[in-house]
């Protein structure tokens, strides 16, 4: 952990606290907008500061945190977990969202078999006839 008074990019922070596994990877997701710093995008150059939440798209997650102390160096996960903290509001929202996409995937059914040959080609028939 540093002083308050050190000057962290945002990226180098996301990748100390194990957002991400690389600075490259953090860097790009913050220019593609995974990333929003006080709920605005932000550059990677941005100053991390105590206090500030930071909303972080990771796959399906969207996770919301509140810096709280500051660091350069990536440690261990116990280390890094120290970093921020996520809002109960998200993680509230990212079980409910877990538990609906666990139950859209079970209630999806797979086909009971692969397509033979003349199946294939009604599906493929099907799909020509459709006026998109």
């Amino acid at each position: 952990m540093t002083e308050a008074n050190d000057r962290i990019r945002l990226d180098k922070w996301l990748w100390a606290a194990r957002f991400f596994r690389t600075r490259a990877m953090a860097k790009t997701a913050i220019e593609g907008g995974k990333v929003h710093y006080e709920g605005q995008r932000c550059k990677v150059s941005k100053i991390a500061e105590i206090g500030a939440t930071l909303t972080v798209r990771q796959g399906f997650d969207e996770k919301e945190v509140v810096i709280t102390a500051l660091s350069d160096q990536r440690r261990g996960a116990p280390e890094a977990r120290l970093l921020y903290e996520e809002t109960p509001a998200s993680i509230k929202k990212r079980m409910d969202d877990s538990e609906r996409r666990r139950v859209m995937k079970s209630s999806m059914m797979a086909p009971a078999h692969k397509p033979n040959k003349k199946e294939r080609r009604d599906m493929r028939r099907f799909a020509q006839n459709q006026d998109y």
